[in-house]
């Protein structure tokens, strides 16, 4: 193994803020909290932006209860996805884990079914078109997962695979091993996949949908089944880079696994719309 000198050692601090000890007991201000307000405040700023462009017809009003639904919708689909999907041993042991948020642990697969019943609740009050607002969302729901995946790498979580890379990074939480070779006893070096993530599901995902909302024409629901089908695919691919953190499904990494779901659901919403489009009957979406 490489000497560990020669690496990088992780010593960020999970909080931008800390407070003096007080009856409250709130230690401060995490990145992580500060990640997912970076997100929706990116995703306000953009709908707005397509509303002034003429792409999209949501007034404030509308814009304030559809972002509302999306914060309720990712934080409840994210925490329960997370708890059933990757710890539900934990859940049928003590179900009040459910809603400690304060111990961590969101799904982003969960995140998304959360924006998807979100989304239904509502155009059923403000029709507006399902697929075309799912388009919308698409395109701005890389802002989140860029920032939360910076705040995964902040928080020294989420690690990835022993390298010998030059870029890897010591990750103190990591689980120490013993080298004979030269007696080191400590943390490997791993890759640093939170930052590959972000780079994925973040700037590149958001470079292609921003592109393909305002460059190319597409059928209402072609842009979200490509996000979702494309996401699926990039999880999968840095997945290869990051530690499992749950026992595998079928050889693959739960990340990997669930991620099929998603490549196979936006196949299908890209097949449908596409169908639809070159139907001459109308359609009411």
């Amino acid at each position: 193994m490489t000497p560990p000198d020669q690496y990088w050692i992780h010593d960020l601090s999970p909080f931008l803020l800390r407070f003096p000890e007080n009856p409250l007991g709130i230690e401060g201000i995490r990145y992580y909290g500060l990640a997912y307000l970076l997100g929706f405040l990116g995703a306000w700023f953009f709908l707005r932006l397509y509303h002034r462009a003429g792409r999209l017809s949501l007034d404030a009003d509308q814009r304030s209860t559809l972002m509302t639904a999306i914060v309720i919708g990712v934080l409840a689909g994210g925490r329960l996805g997370y708890v059933l999907l990757y710890d539900f041993a934990l859940f049928v042991e003590n179900p009040w884990t459910l809603v400690r948020v304060d111990q961590g642990g969101m799904a982003s697969h969960g995140g998304f079914v959360g924006v998807i019943i979100a989304l239904v609740w509502f155009v059923r009050r403000h029709p507006c078109g399902f697929f075309k607002l799912g388009d919308a969302l698409a395109t701005v729901t890389p802002i989140g997962l860029f920032f939360g995946r910076i705040a995964n790498f902040i928080n020294g979580e989420l690690w990835g695979r022993v390298t010998e890379f030059r870029y890897a990074v010591l990750f103190p939480s990591s689980p120490a091993a013993y080298d004979a070779a030269t007696g080191y006893y400590g943390p490997q070096p791993r890759h640093a996949s939170q930052l590959y993530e972000a780079a994925l599901e973040g700037g590149l995902l958001l470079a292609y949908t921003q592109w393909r909302y305002w460059c190319c024409r597409t059928p209402a629901g072609q842009i979200g089944g490509e996000f979702l089908l494309g996401y699926g695919v990039v999880r999968i691919i840095g997945e290869i880079f990051r530690q499992p953190d749950a026992p595998l499904i079928l050889n693959l990494s739960r990340g990997q696994f669930y991620s099929l779901f998603l490549i196979v659901l936006g196949a299908l919403i890209i097949r449908f719309v596409r169908r639809r489009d070159h139907d001459p009957r109308p359609s009411p979406a």
